[in-house]
Parts: structure tokens; C-alpha cells; sequence
């Protein structure tokens, strides 16, 4: 293990180095390409350097406890010093460790977070649109940029279906756990005798495609304007402006209705349209390669039960995981940290057991 982390801090210094050339300081491509790599390996790196400097604070506390001309209060403190060294050792051993997994190359990327009403008619709309603020105030809070690409409004202010891109460092990395069947249980806006209902909505979580990563033949494109619409069918513009796209060869629908120039609606279409089909492609080739293993807490299946919102009980319980929050307001407000840096520490756990069992 070490040796291979000996490696990114010879690369580590070296980049840094470079940073200061003239050639790179001149070439903005160039400059940001060595950043991106050295913020790719910086946390395992001053992470193993840390580790470093506790083994020499061990070894130089051995060697003063070795002395036996040693005063009693400094060799008291240099028992101290010894404990402590050797319980930070234990700790950044696990965390390198947890470091060196293999990392997702997806988790740098924007997302595309498309929400869908399911079983419950209007309640599940009225939930969309729950779930919606939600992400969309989480996302302000780590600072990402949200903007959305398409909706289909209900009267009541829910939504049948609502597709929107998060734009920032990591975006991936932080929603692609959402993926999934989310189940409300609470009284209903539209009952009146007070009875708790259960409906779902469906998350789906995209990773933004890269044009490099996925060519579409534009031949295998059926691309059709219309007047963008909202709730009860009343017409937004008067101008066809609005988008749909249709993937001929796999039948995959993308709209756009968001913006007002039919040009930026149809770049947002295209952007979706790569986007789920690289997740099309990247689930089958996963499939493939390991068939015979699953995730104990998964970051794809649509059809997958993966967390419960009870309003009675101001409770939040996410299945995968068996985590249980009574704190359902302020998650609903956008306070999503625990329970996702829950779900990342769970999937490390998994990986990191497979890891040493392979």
C-alpha cells in the first residue's frame, strides 16, 4: 500500500513544481488540467504525510523511553506522546485505505436529477415537488448552481414530472445515492378525513455526459418543437420553442420546455439525452462485470425501495442502510449531510470489505 501512495507524493511534489513554470503559468489549459490532478491525489497524500510524521513521533518516543537515565516526567510524557502516536497510526492506516479505493469516475461530474410521480395520483405530485425544494435547497447550501430543464406542473402545485441539472465540484458524488423509490407516508392536502396515505415518487440520478464519451448519429434523431405548456395545459408562450427529442434506435424521449429560445432548449435536451444513455450503457457494462454482486446500499435502481419519509412520526429512514432520523423538517429543508455522508461511509465499508476479500 505504501509503496503505491510513495508514488502520488513524488507526483504530488512534482506537479506542484510545475506550477510554477512559466510555460504552464502562461497556458490556462494546461495550468488547470495539473490542479484537477493535483486535487485527484492531494487527500492521500497530506493524509500519508500525517501518517509519516506520527511513525516518527513514535520511533523518537521509543527511543527516549529506551534511555534509562530518562527523568520520570519525561518519560511520563513521552508515554503520552506514544499512546497518542500509536492511536493516530491505527486511525489514517483505515483512512488511506478507505483512500486508495477505487474512485468513481463519476463523482466529479454535474448531475441530472429527474423526479417522477408514482403510485399515489396527485399526493405523489404534490411529494415530487417536496423532494424537489429539498435537493434544490441542499444544493444551494453546498453551493451548486441549479437550473432546471424541464417540468410538468399539476394544478395543485405538484409536479408529474420535474427534471432539472445541478451544477458543481462533486455534484455526482453527493446525489447519485437518490436514486430510487421514495415513500411518503403523511395526511394528504387533497383528504379531508385526516388519514395517513402512502405514495411514492421516483428519483432518477444522471451523470452529465461528456461529448467525447458518446457520439449520436444525428440521422437517429426525431426532433419536434411545440408550444411550451404549464399546469391545466395553459400556454406559457406563443412561440413553439419547446423541444422533444426522440432516440430512434432505443425509443428514449427527452423534452425541454424551460427556456424561451428553442436553441438553449434543445441543448438542454441533447445534454439529458447523452446523459441517460452513457447511464444505459454504464449499468449494462456493471451488470456484466459483476453479476453475481450487489451493492449493499446501490446508486442506480430505479425500482429499488430505498427510503421512507413518515410525517406523523417526523421520521426519515433510509432502507438501505437501516438509518432511522427523527428529524424529518429539517432534512425536507435542505440539511441532507447526514444522512448522505451516512450512505458514503456505508458504501466505503462494503467496498473496502470486498476489497480485502478479493
Amino acid at each position: 500500500m505504501f509503496e503505491r501512495i510513495e508514488i502520488f507524493d513524488k507526483r504530488y511534489a512534482e506537479l506542484n513544481r510545475r506550477l510554477y513554470e512559466p510555460s504552464v503559468a502562461a497556458d490556462p489549459e494546461e495550468y488547470q488540467k495539473i490542479m484537477k490532478e493535483i486535487k485527484s491525489i492531494e487527500e492521500i497524500v497530506l493524509t500519508y504525510r500525517e501518517y509519516k510524521a506520527a511513525q516518527q513521533t513514535e520511533q523518537d518516543s521509543l527511543e527516549i523511553l529506551g534511555d534509562g537515565s530518562i527523568e520520570p516526567e519525561l518519560r511520563e510524557l513521552a508515554q503520552m506522546e506514544l499512546d497518542e502516536a500509536k492511536e493516530k497510526l491505527e486511525t489514517l492506516s483505515e483512512q488511506l485505505k478507505i483512500l486508495l479505493l477505487p474512485k468513481d469516475p463519476n463523482d466529479d461530474r454535474n448531475v441530472i436529477v429527474e423526479i417522477r410521480g408514482g403510485a399515489g395520483g396527485e399526493e405523489s405530485a404534490l411529494f415530487s415537488a417536496v423532494l424537489y425544494r429539498m435537493y434544490t435547497m441542499y444544493a444551494e447550501k453546498r453551493g451548486y448552481r441549479v437550473e432546471v430543464v424541464n417540468m410538468n406542473e399539476t394544478e395543485l402545485g405538484g409536479y408529474k414530472e420535474i427534471s432539472f441539472m445541478i451544477e458543481g465540484d462533486g455534484a455526482y458524488s453527493r446525489f447519485k445515492y437518490e436514486s430510487g423509490v421514495h415513500r411518503v407516508q403523511r395526511v394528504p392536502e387533497t383528504e379531508s378525513q385526516g388519514r395517513v396515505h402512502t405514495s411514492t415518487t421516483t428519483v432518477a440520478v444522471l451523470p452529465e455526459a461528456e461529448d467525447v464519451e458518446l457520439e449520436i448519429d444525428p440521422k437517429d434523431l426525431k426532433i419536434d418543437t411545440f408550444r411550451s405548456s404549464g399546469a391545466g395545459g395553459q400556454h406559457i408562450n406563443k412561440t413553439s420553442s419547446a423541444i422533444r427529442i426522440t432516440h430512434l434506435p432505443t425509443g428514449t424521449v427527452v423534452e425541454c420546455q424551460d427556456e424561451r429560445s428553442q436553441y438553449k432548449n434543445k441543448d438542454k435536451a441533447l445534454k439529458v439525452l447523452k446523459s441517460r444513455l452513457l447511464k444505459e450503457k454504464q449499468d449494462k457494462q456493471a451488470s456484466e462485470i459483476a453479476a453475481d454482486r450487489k451493492s449493499q446500499v446501490g446508486t442506480g435502481d430505479r425500482s429499488e425501495r430505498i427510503r421512507t419519509y413518515n410525517y406523523p412520526q417526523g421520521r426519515l429512514t433510509d432502507h438501505r442502510i437501516g438509518l432511522t432520523l427523527y428529524k424529518l423538517e429539517d432534512i425536507l429543508n435542505g440539511n441532507l449531510d447526514e444522512v448522505i455522508d451516512a450512505l458514503i461511509t456505508a458504501d466505503r465499508a462494503e467496498k473496502l470489505k470486498e476489497s480485502m476479500e478479493s
